[in-house]
């Protein structure tokens, strides 16, 4: 068994190019709203979660699907600067791509248009050798994300999964899952309505998971784990834009817990990596470094 630190955080997922559109409020369907401008950047929840987790201090690895095109140069370009070990594999179709309206109140409405990322396969996954944690999400097709969980734990890997966008999820899956991490729709989705939230954690550890994590936006993030319920608040920020925000509770999640935190201790690094990521624009471009984060934990007291 690897100690804190060791090994590599292998993210396996998606990787889009995000041409993001800044409008007055999120269109209604049927409705035209001028924005007056786009950026370009790199996104997807697979490559955001591997930039944020290596921004933060993680040993990262990356595997995806690209095409051969501009778009899947930006992707690598960026993952380098976050100092991301890529090993995305190159496939007959374009790269994936995303494309965002963020509204003056900073909340986002994303349509994705998947392109390679739907061909990412069971046989591209290689040697797990050296991997102490696989960080999934579900951006990629189901079968491989259920083919690189059970591959993981038969490797004693822990396998954290980020089960969004929400979908319908194999009772085999869950049961090679670790650490299973939602947003309330998500938790709701999965679950059903079974009660009020701490009910619905635990019928949602009862599918598998050690440890179950719910997300909450502006009221912060709750966990029922072995060790019991752990509640931490947001930390309060002026929102600018919230496209990343979630991916990079993630990887700062995924970062913190590799290197030996404790669960509350990376919920809160988590939580407050994900309100510094809201002061900025774009999803990977606002991703906080380790610094930062040290800064504004040291500003709370932490």
């Amino acid at each position: 068994m690897t100690q804190p630190g060791e090994g590599w955080i292998l993210v396996a997922g998606s990787a889009n190019v995000d041409y993001v559109t800044r409008v007055a409020h999120i269109p209604a369907p049927g409705e035209t709203v001028l924005g007056l401008d786009y950026t370009l950047s790199a996104g997807g929840k697979g490559a955001n979660q591997a930039a944020a987790a290596g921004r933060a201090g993680g040993r990262v690895r990356f595997l995806g699907a690209l095409g051969d095109d501009a778009a899947a140069a930006l992707l690598r370009h960026s993952l380098s600067e976050s100092g991301v070990q890529d090993g995305s594999v190159t496939l007959a179709a374009p790269t994936g791509a995303a494309f965002i309206s963020v509204s003056d109140a900073g909340e986002n409405a994303i349509t994705v248009a998947s392109g390679a990322n739907r061909l990412l396969s069971g046989e591209h996954l290689g040697d797990l050798a050296g991997v102490a944690m696989l960080l999934l999400v579900l951006e990629s097709p189901l079968e491989t994300v259920l083919a690189y969980a059970r591959r993981a734990s038969e490797a004693g890997c822990v396998v954290l999964l980020n089960a969004s966008p929400a979908r319908p999820l194999p009772a085999e899956l869950l049961a090679c899952v670790d650490i299973l991490v939602v947003n309330e729709g998500e938790l709701t989705a999965l679950v059903g309505e079974t009660g009020d939230l701490n009910a619905k954690l635990s019928a949602a550890r009862q599918l598998g998971p050690q440890t179950v994590i719910v997300t909450l936006g502006a009221r912060g993030s709750m966990a029922l784990s072995p060790a019991g319920l752990t509640e931490v608040p947001a930390h309060p920020v002026t929102v600018v834009d919230t496209t990343g925000a979630g991916d990079t509770y993630l990887g700062v999640l995924a970062a913190s817990l590799h290197a030996g935190l404790l669960l509350p201790a990376a919920m809160q690094r988590a939580s407050v990596a994900s309100a510094l990521a809201c002061t900025r624009a774009g999803a990977q471009p606002s991703m906080p470094w380790s610094s930062e984060i040290d800064v504004a934990l040291a500003e709370l007291g932490r």
